[in-house]
Parts: C-alpha cells; structure tokens; sequence
C-alpha cells in the first residue's frame, strides 16, 4: 500500500462519482443483499502529519439501492431508516493510526438518531494526475455495524429457526478524492 506522507496537506473532495459507499447484509440466513447509496458528498481534510488529518461524509438515505424497488421503498420507511425524520447518515472522524502498512480510521457514525464510534479498515491506496490537470487519491476502508446499535431492528422469525435479517452490517467504501485547487 501507498505512504500517506505523498499526500499534500489541504482539503479533498469525494469523487462521487468515481466512489461508492456500499453494504452487504444477510438475508435468511443463507444468502447476503448488497446494496449502496448513490447520494453522497464528503471531504478528507490531509493534515501537515497524515496521521492528524480528518474525514467527514453526509449519507443521503433516500438514495439506497438493493436492486428491488419494492424492498428499497421498505428501507426508507419506520421499519429500518425511517428517512422522513432521519434523512442522512454522517460520519465525522476522531482518529486516524498505523497499523501495519494500512490504517485505522475512526470516527462518529449518525445513523437514526443514534451516534456511535465505530473503526474502518483502511487502505490507501495511492495519489496520482489525472488527464485534467488535477490530483486524485483513492482509498478503501470497510468495517461492520450492528443495526441493532443504531435502532434499526425490525425483523421475523424464521420458521425454520433463525431471522429475516442479519443484524451485522458490512461497509464497504471505495473512495476517489480530487484535491481542490
């Protein structure tokens, strides 16, 4: 993996376009749903010491996809986001360290009402130019959630045993920041 020391000091913005902030979650016990949102804005603030620098993202709820209308038009609902008086998700970071040749990122995850530090894996993945004249960097950080942290425990019974829905979420982000000029 890349230093973080190639990175120069000031703000980045998240690519959107270019980036994805994804989710996986088991369903019946058998089988995983994926999903993303596709609203999203952030910026990665590099400090003089990378290791000092800080994340911050809104999440817009209402922009999830699963690939099912039907069960995306459920996530918005009481049920799981309830999007009509939790609208977004942010994540605000408190930390950054070495570990290893990658890093650990933590922040304060919002998320219905409820905050909650929680650590993503995180991996740089490198800077470079791109064909605008500007520069780019990328990184990858995954961690996994309980949705009953956060209030988002609807469920059923199986009758077979077990549930509906696994409560450990899977988060997985893939980001491209453009340094501001």
């Amino acid at each position: 993996m890349a230093d973080l020391s190639t990175l120069t000091p000031g703000t980045w913005t998240i690519d959107t376009a270019h980036s994805t902030v994804g989710f996986t979650v088991r369903h019946l016990m058998i089988s995983k749903v994926r999903g993303r949102f596709t609203a999203f804005t952030g910026a990665v603030e590099i400090a003089a010491d990378p290791l000092q620098s800080t994340v911050s993202a809104d999440i817009d709820l209402d922009s999830i996809t699963t690939g099912d209308a039907g069960r995306d038009g459920h996530l918005k609902t009481a049920d799981f986001f309830e999007i009509e008086k939790y609208p977004t998700m942010t994540f605000r970071s408190t930390g950054l360290t070495a570990k290893g040749s990658d890093y650990v990122l933590t922040g304060d995850l919002s998320l219905h009402g409820v905050t909650k530090s929680v650590n993503f894996d995180l991996e740089f993945e490198g800077v470079g130019g791109d064909p605008w004249g500007g520069t780019r960097a990328g990184f990858s950080g995954s961690t996994e959630i309980s949705r009953d942290d956060f209030g988002v425990s609807f469920n059923a019974a199986l009758e077979t045993g077990g549930v509906m829905i696994g409560d450990k979420v899977k988060v997985e982000l893939e980001i491209e920041a453009v340094k501001a000029a």
